[in-house]
């Protein structure tokens, strides 16, 4: 199976219900590379990274979210495997800060 690179944004109630550290340790327990930050206007936004099968099924589970969650839309795009560099170093998959 090939590899895939995909860049999501979430929009809806995404922000103080625990969005991100869900976004986290779903990526973590399917072995995705990639990272996830809130941005200012409320969205929360997600690079993820890996075998073709896992992604799309990750961002279907991003579409529902958390239980604390609302997720109203969802876009998604290819994106290249330089966005992987803002992940911490030594971190397949980080929480970055809020842009």
């Amino acid at each position: 199976m090939s590899g895939i690179t995909r860049q999501v944004v979430i929009r809806g109630r995404v922000q103080g219900v625990g969005y991100r550290a869900w976004v986290e340790h779903q990526a973590r327990r399917l072995g995705l590379h990639g990272w996830v930050r809130n941005r200012r206007d409320g969205s929360v936004e997600a690079v993820f990274d890996g075998v073709e099968d896992v992604v799309v099924n990750m961002i279907a589970s991003c579409r529902k979210g958390p239980v604390s969650a609302r997720v109203d839309d969802v876009t998604e795009e290819a994106a290249d495997t330089d966005a992987l560099g803002l992940r911490h170093s030594g971190e397949a998959f980080s929480v970055l800060p809020t842009i």
